[in-house]
């Protein structure tokens, strides 16, 4: 096992699983777990093959199928909790307990390129060549889908998400991204990594457990390269500048601002953006790692007390591609939900899902009061 002390005290145990994935424990500053670790000694079928992408011609976008994803858990009680430590009941895919754990997924999206050493995943058959290959345009196109995608699990408790962690705990899965950003940067093909957070059934999540996940894409993802046609060095300070002048900011720290953007589509949006350029996790100080933690859970309880009820949503951590427009994108946070009320969801119908035409309910500055008044009556962490 390899151990690696990072910042904030967070010291980090890389280790495999029985067939070959990647485990990295992230151990709390002064966590009162043992240094040891349990080796995976389950008996597992072979790694599926990597999934295969299919290009669609008339927008050049590239769609995975995974047809291995068709039978993942789905919402498990606390005694089949695939995110839980292993225990005698339960062959989980954590070994031992845990603070936070990252491990590769074992029927991801975008998988290996080379064969495992340990009986795992085959090579790809076809994988991509580079960005100017993915970039080309042709009928009936396709490619392995190399990549990868990673599990990361923020508590070891069943149920939950990252708004009910402590500042502590907090701060390491925030080290965690960033130490996780740094290395699957540096994989060959890897062209943007994105960590996010699923939080709700209404959003399609089917495990309980507090966690998150990490898609590394061997392309840049159309959302990016959309943005990347019209930004400029200066364009998210000049949004910043704007937006922090606005009444829409519903949060704002030395190192960041939360606010409601001027254009925003759903019924809740909010980004968060750090006040220097950073590209992704990795560049930010460790100043400002400090200070998310606290704002972010602020933020997430927040958007909690809008309701009696926990409100579902997506938590898109923005980063810039790991080759290209990194001296223009910014990273930023951007937090979304369909809840337009207590028992309401905006669903996206013909003119949204089709042609990306929006019609939003809600103005971004009655949103950003509503959400003020719903921060300022949470303790802050």
């Amino acid at each position: 096992m390899n151990i690696r002390t990072l910042g904030a005290g967070v010291i980090a145990r890389d280790t495999r699983l029985a067939d070959d994935r990647e485990l990295i424990y992230y151990d709390d500053p002064g966590t009162t777990l043992p240094a040891e670790r349990s080796i995976d000694t389950r008996d597992l079928d072979p790694r599926p093959e990597t999934a295969t992408m299919r290009q669609d011609v008339l927008t050049g976008d590239w769609i995975t199928f995974a047809t291995k994803r068709q039978n993942r858990v789905l919402m498990p009680g606390a005694d089949a909790d695939p995110l839980a430590p292993q225990s005698p009941t339960n062959p989980s895919e954590v070994p031992s307990l845990y603070d936070v754990a990252v491990f590769e997924n074992r029927s991801p999206a975008f998988g290996p390129a080379l064969a495992s050493a340990v009986g795992g995943a085959p090579a790809a058959i076809d994988p991509p060549r580079g960005l100017d290959d993915l970039t080309s345009i042709g009928i009936g196109r396709t490619r392995t889908s190399v990549g990868r995608c990673e599990v990361v699990c923020f508590s070891p408790e069943h149920a939950g998400s990252f708004g009910t962690l402590t500042p502590t705990r907090a701060r390491t899965v925030i080290e965690a991204w960033a130490d996780r950003t740094a290395a699957l940067s540096a994989l060959p093909g890897i062209e943007q990594v994105f960590p996010f957070e699923n939080r709700g059934e209404a959003i399609g999540v089917s495990l309980p457990h507090p966690h998150g996940q990490i898609y590394s894409y061997p392309y840049v993802t159309p959302r990016t390269q959309r943005l990347l046609e019209v930004a400029s060095p200066d364009l998210f300070a000049r949004i910043l500048e704007s937006e922090q002048a606005s009444s829409r900011v519903v949060l704002q720290g030395e190192h960041w601002t939360a606010f409601v953007p001027f254009a925003a589509r759903w019924p809740l949006e909010v980004q968060l953006m750090p006040h220097r350029h950073a590209t992704d996790f990795s560049e930010l100080t460790d100043a400002e790692r400090d200070e998310l933690a606290p704002l972010y859970l602020h933020l997430l309880r927040g958007v909690d007390a809008l309701y009696d009820t926990p409100t579902p949503y997506i938590a898109a951590w923005h980063q810039a591609p790991v080759r290209v427009g990194r001296d223009a994108i910014r990273m930023r946070l951007e937090l979304t939900s369909p809840r337009r009320a207590a028992d309401k969801l905006k669903f996206l119908a013909g003119s949204e899902a089709a042609m990306s035409a929006w019609t939003a309910e809600i103005l971004p500055e009655d949103a950003a009061a509503r959400l003020r008044d719903a921060i300022a009556s949470v303790p802050a962490p």
